[in-house]
Formats: C-alpha cells, sequence, structure tokens
C-alpha cells in the first residue's frame, strides 16, 4: 500500500476522508443496489471465463504482515469452476503468494491450474460409489463434454443439503483429500485457510485475528454447526487449521483412510464428517462466530447478540453465498476501506453504515428482507393484523412494536417483522419495509465501536 510522506501528512488527511465520499457515491450508484447483482445467478460474461489478470492491472502492493505464513485452499468443481473461481483471481486471490484451487477435476482456469484431490480417493471405491458418477464421467470423456444436464441442476438446500445435485454428493468426498493436498503443498505454513468458491474473505481482518494466536497450538477455528452429536466448521464459511493441528490431523487420519470413507459414506456433509475426525485427533473447535458466517453480506444482521457476542463491534472475515458480481464490487470497497490509514479492521458496524444502510428503501417489492419473527400479542396489548394483511397493516404493526426495525408480507398476506434490518435478497411475490426513523435511532444508540470484539482460543 502507497503511503504519502510525513510533509504531505495534513493534506492526505484532508483529501482521505473527501476521497472516501466520491468513491461512496461513485460505488452505491455503480448498480451495487441493484436487483441484478443479488440475484445469486453468479453470472459473468462468457468472454472473462478464461480471462486471466489483466496487463493493465498494477502490480501487487507490498505483501500484507502475515500473509507470507497462511496457505489459501479454494474449494471448487467441475459444475461450477469456470463460473466462481475467475473472479477470485482477479480479486481476493490475486496478491496471495501460497494459494491452492482443489476440484474434482485437474484444469486450467483463468491460467491456474486446478488439484483433482480426488484422485487420492480409493479406486475401487470410486468406482462402486454411485456418488462418483459425475466424477468419472468427466474422467472418461476429458471434462465437461461428459456432463449431463442433471449434473448442472439447481436444486434448493433442505435439511439435508443438496441431495438432488450430483456436484454437492460428490463434494463432500473431497475434504479430507484436501487435508493432505494442502499439508504435501505447504507443509510448513503456520496458518491454513479453507474456503469455497463463493465466500468472501476479508484478508486484513483475518490476518489481525490470527496475529496473537500460536500456531504451534492445535487449533480449528470456524462457524460452529451440529448435525446430531457432531459438532464442527461450516465449511462455506471458510475454517482455519494451524500448523500443528493440521500435522495431528495427518498423522491421525493417514494410516484410517478405509475406516473414515466408510464413515464418509454414511454421512451427507463433507464438513461434518472433516469435523468429527478433528474431533476423534483431539483437536477442539474453536466457536468463531460472527467472524465466519454461513450468510452474505445482505444477509447480514449487524445488530443481533448470539453467544453472548456482540457482532456490531465484531471485525468481519468472512461471507458465503456470494456471486460473482458481489465479490467485485466488495472487493473495492474492501481496498478502498483499508486504503484510509484510520481503518485497522472492518467492522460489522462498518458494513452496516457504508454499505447495508445506504441501500435501505422505505418498502420494496419482489424482495425478501427474511424478517420471520411471527406476529402475536406483544407486552402492550398490541394485537398482530388480520390475514390477509395490506402491507400499510403489517408497517403500522411493527410501527406499534417498541423494537420493530422491519416487516415482511408475503404472497398469502402474512405479516411477519424483525427487531434487526437486513437488506436481504429479491423474491417474487413478497414485499419488505424498513421503519428507517427506528433503524437510525438504533444505529445512533449502538455508536461507534472503541475496541474490535475478538473472538480468540
Amino acid at each position: 500500500m502507497l503511503s504519502l510522506p510525513a510533509r504531505y501528512g495534513r493534506l492526505g488527511a484532508l483529501i482521505t476522508p473527501v476521497a472516501l465520499i466520491v468513491f461512496m457515491i461513485h460505488f452505491l450508484s455503480a448498480n451495487f443496489g441493484s436487483e441484478d447483482s443479488l440475484t445469486g445467478s453468479g453470472a459473468i460474461p462468457e468472454a472473462e471465463l478464461d480471462a486471466g489478470t489483466s496487463p493493465h492491472e498494477p502490480p501487487c502492493p507490498p505483501p500484507l504482515p502475515g500473509i507470507e505464513d497462511i496457505l489459501v485452499v479454494v474449494k471448487t468443481g467441475i459444475t461450477e469452476a469456470q463460473e466462481k473461481v475467475p473472479v477470485h483471481l482477479r480479486t481476493t486471490l490475486r496478491c496471495i503468494p501460497h494459494r491452492l484451487i482443489v476440484s474434482d477435476y485437474e484444469e486450467e482456469i483463468a491460467g491456474e491450474r486446478t488439484h483433482d484431490v480426488l484422485r487420492r480417493v480409493d479406486p475401487e471405491l470410486r468406482e462402486t460409489n454411485k456418488d462418483f458418477a459425475l466424477y468419472n464421467r468427466a474422467q472418461t470423456h476429458g471434462g465437461r463434454s461428459g456432463l449431463i444436464s442433471q449434473d448442472m441442476n439447481k436444486v434448493a438446500n433442505g435439511a439435508t443439503g443438496m441431495s438432488g445435485n450430483p456436484g454437492w454428493k460428490l463434494d463432500k468426498w473431497k475434504f479430507l483429500p484436501m487435508i493432505h493436498e494442502a499439508a504435501e503443498f505447504r507443509p510448513n505454513a503456520s496458518w491454513y485457510v479453507f474456503l469455497e468458491a463463493d465466500t468472501y474473505p476479508i484478508w486484513r481482518n483475518l490476518l489481525a485475528w490470527l496475529e496473537p494466536m500460536d500456531p504451534e497450538q492445535a487449533l480449528y477455528l470456524g462457524n460452529q454447526m451440529q448435525i446430531e452429536g457432531i459438532i464442527f466448521a461450516h465449511g462455506g464459511s471458510g475454517f482455519v487449521l494451524s500448523q500443528a493441528a493440521m500435522r495431528q490431523l495427518v498423522d491421525f487420519h493417514a494410516p484410517r483412510q478405509d475406516e473414515w470413507d466408510r464413515f464418509t459414506e454414511a454421512q451427507w456433509a463433507g464438513d461434518c464428517v472433516l469435523g468429527e475426525v478433528i474431533n476423534k485427533a483431539g483437536i477442539p473447535l474453536t466457536w468463531s462466530w460472527p467472524h465466519v458466517t454461513t450468510g452474505s453480506l445482505w444477509e447480514a444482521d449487524a445488530f443481533s447478540h448470539h453467544y453472548q457476542r456482540n457482532v456490531w463491534c465484531s471485525p468481519a472475515v468472512t461471507f458465503h453465498h456470494m456471486n460473482p458480481t458481489d465479490i467485485e464490487r466488495m472487493w473495492e470497497f474492501d481496498q478502498e476501506w483499508f486504503a484510509n490509514q484510520t481503518h485497522p479492521h472492518l467492522l460489522y458496524s462498518d458494513v452496516f453504515r457504508n454499505l447495508i444502510r445506504p441501500s435501505l428503501n422505505f418498502h420494496r417489492d419482489n424482495w425478501d428482507n427474511l424478517a420471520d419473527d411471527k406476529p402475536s400479542p406483544g407486552d402492550h396489548g398490541i394485537s398482530p393484523p388480520a390475514i390477509p394483511a395490506s402491507p400499510s397493516d403489517c408497517e403500522e404493526y411493527c410501527a406499534s412494536l417498541p423494537n420493530c426495525m422491519q416487516y415482511r408480507v408475503d404472497d398469502r398476506g402474512r405479516c411477519t417483522t424483525s427487531k434487526s434490518p437486513i437488506r436481504g435478497v429479491p423474491k417474487s411475490g413478497l414485499r419488505s419495509g424498513w421503519l428507517l426513523d427506528k433503524v437510525d435511532a438504533h444505529v445512533e444508540e449502538l455508536g461507534y465501536c472503541d475496541i474490535p470484539a475478538w473472538v480468540m482460543p
């Protein structure tokens, strides 16, 4: 990052705020709040799919302190890699010195070679287990020509994941092999950061989070999830393993691969499988929410409190379910934010003030702001609106509740509310609204954060 000589300090202090304001006006006017950027389609122009780094891009600045000690591992698959990976190579991965892209097919994407980690799986298992049908077709037919229409189907995420999607079913087999791939690729890394192709990382926050920790301590950091009795780090949120944890994990799993292959066959979530292996290896999970989250930038709830943690003052480290358009535009904001020397961190309160609040309207049609509190008589005897409710009835009901910040009416006229303002996503048939006076009053009440709220082991 370039810095001004000391004699320009006073001038820089005047220029920086003005430049940031000009950027924000340009940033928000560049369709950042448009529905196209939030559709979740992740589509980018076909001409860009195989495009590498532009020759007109500036050279990378000096490496961020600590980034040389990290191996970044991005997990993807043949059905999504050409769509989702190139944007990272232009943005979040462009200046990362040590990176590894693991997949179910070896190919070149924008000049970067992916690693087929499923080659590590027992060949007999690959031939007999139906989960590998997509993999075997791709290997036999030389890549995408072996795919069928079902492979590309978009299916809803249900109680047991996206079991109707062949690529998703195959994905669970990548978690344990990618651990060995990463350990062999860079055995002396202090930290191993695992992301998915729709995960956005905020590098400066991540490095600040890891800086006081000891990589020689066996650490497993991630967003806590649970399936039955297994607690594990959610893969899409991103998770981190220290060097000591990687050594311990590899040494434990290597002589027991057949045993854990059988365990994997009986499960539906690969991050759960990995979490159980890590647990059996004797490494506890550090519950790391809200630094790493299951939701996108647009689903972030900066006002919430869970596990006695203050989201408002917490640094954001990752956002999940980010499509390529949002990744590109978040990257622009990320770079501008940290170009200001007075911004050492990016807190959820900063995200809300600069990205979420400017994009909220009084109401929006065909929009889901995720308000899901069901109406009930309040403490003051306030009656919920009748069903079906009109948007004005639902708004009036929300206004009458002391802590209600937003409301939503679905296509059946059912009114739901929320105590937190969330931007949300497009959804046909819904109408969402925000009580902006209440929102702004609460932001004023929350104020600015003097000290970041870090989660530590």
